[in-house]
């Protein structure tokens, strides 16, 4: 009935949502995976989507939504395909560091991402007091609001590309997992239905 061997299927790509506040970094990340280099960027009005190879035959599309007041109301439209979620942090912005936890908590309790693998970034290591990962990690309560999924930070730095393919790598894993168990949960429900 509809139903696929899973072994044959193996998962091709994952959707990847990149959010965070404005001038965290996300388009001069996307840009720095994509092209290894970086590009002057403005703030993003809407969203850009690229798709990048992260291994052989495995490939990643990223949807990077502008992170002003306004576009964040919409950030709620783009959660229900994604198969992983990149939350990007400024992380020498300590003023900015609440309303971004802020953010992300709001994201994490909409239905459309439960259980979806989170990678949080901490960008901007590369600049004085920038808070390391483990700052990050507590200040954001990861533990506690990603009991329920894969989680991971990596502290980063845009510019330099540090830390990024160790993002990637992450991603790719978890989005794999994840694509992988909603698979077989899926092919339990076709089961019950018979």
């Amino acid at each position: 009935m509809g139903l696929h061997n899973t072994k044959d299927s193996k998962v091709k790509q994952g959707n990847i949502l990149m959010l965070g506040l404005d001038s965290a970094g996300k388009s001069t990340l996307l840009y720095k995976l994509k092209y290894n280099d970086v590009f002057l960027t403005i703030p993003t009005i809407g969203f850009n989507v690229d798709m990048i190879e992260t291994e052989k035959d495995f490939s990643l599309t990223f949807w990077d939504v502008g992170g002003q007041q306004e576009m964040r109301r919409l950030w709620c439209n783009f959660l229900e395909n994604a198969d992983g979620l990149l939350y990007v942090v400024d992380s020498s912005d300590k003023q900015r560091l609440e309303e971004s936890k802020k953010e992300f908590e709001l994201i994490l309790k909409n239905e459309f991402i439960k259980s979806v693998p989170v990678v949080l970034l901490a960008n901007k290591q590369d600049l004085p007091g920038a808070v390391n990962a483990e700052e990050v990690t507590r200040r954001f309560n990861m533990k506690k609001y990603c009991s329920d999924r894969n989680w991971y930070v990596q502290p980063c730095c845009a510019i330099t590309g540090e830390g990024l393919s160790e993002a990637l790598q992450r991603l790719t894993v978890f989005v794999k997992n994840h694509r992988r168990s909603k698979d077989t949960s899926t092919i339990f429900k076709q089961n019950e239905n018979l």
